[in-house]
């Protein structure tokens, strides 16, 4: 097992690519705290834990990520019930668009801005000043888009809060390396999560389109990679940007070749 005696935070672990990661870092070993602004459906995969035979390995922490005390605070719970801290995955995030002239700022600017990138910050300062003081070393592991490395339709404030995602891990890649701290971005690309379920099946089409195999990606899959990033076998990828987009940002569309 890969994560054996390891402690991990995963923000955003009561659904999607959260709660795969959960489900995955136990099976490889690791105690884990599932955060979550929703509570209850933070200890729900808690008792799926339980019920798959990993007693203990789990517990729930109610987080806002939007507020820095509260990511404070939840690094606090994974040292107070498990002794440390060696992981935190940043994955909380919302998404929603608008064409950039019809945006409410209030609205369409600031909670993208609070929540995909004020809440990785956060969680990256306070993992961060954790590991320092245990003296032990760290992985951060920050989830970001293929928008974050492009301009994309109705993704304004999105791409931008994922762009900066991936300057946070750089920087922070390269602050914290002196204590032994790891810091790398994912860049997800079209993943089967609760959040695109509730499009239309002709818009999820056009996204499984998108992508090499022309089918979603999903949730256990990315799981599978941050598991790996997290382990000591990872120790070489720091600072870095590792593409989970099954190709989409290789290409834009496929079409028939004319005759030449």
């Amino acid at each position: 097992m890969r994560l054996a005696g390891k402690v991990a935070v995963i923000t955003g672990g009561a659904s999607g690519i959260g709660r795969a990661t959960v489900l995955k870092f136990v099976r490889e070993g690791a105690k884990v705290v599932v955060a979550d602004l929703n509570l209850e459906q933070a200890e729900a995969v808690v008792a799926e834990v339980e019920a798959l035979g990993f007693a203990g390995a789990a517990s729930a922490s109610k987080v806002d990520v939007s507020e820095f005390a509260q990511v404070e605070a939840t690094v606090a719970h994974a040292v107070e019930v498990f002794g440390r801290l060696d992981v935190i995955f940043n994955n909380a995030g919302i998404a929603g668009g608008k064409a950039l002239l019809d945006h409410d700022p209030a609205v369409d600017y600031a909670p993208m801005i609070r929540i995909d990138q004020d809440g990785v910050y956060y969680g990256i300062l306070a993992a961060g000043r954790q590991f320092r003081d245990q003296g032990t070393g760290g992985v951060i592991i920050s989830t970001s888009s293929i928008y974050g490395e492009q301009a994309a339709e109705l993704a304004f404030s999105y791409s931008a809060a994922k762009a900066a995602v991936i300057s946070f891990t750089r920087s922070a890649a390269y602050e914290l390396a002196e204590y032994g701290v790891r810091a790398v971005a994912i860049t997800p690309g079209r993943v089967a999560t609760p959040i695109i379920g509730q499009f239309s099946a002709e818009l999820q089409a056009l996204f499984a389109s998108e992508q090499l195999r022309g089918r979603m990606t999903a949730p256990e899959e990315i799981a599978d990679v941050v598991a790996f990033l997290a382990s000591d076998e990872a120790n070489v990828i720091n600072g870095t940007v590792v593409h989970v987009d099954d190709g989409y940002s290789a290409y834009k569309q496929r079409f028939t070749l004319p005759t030449f």
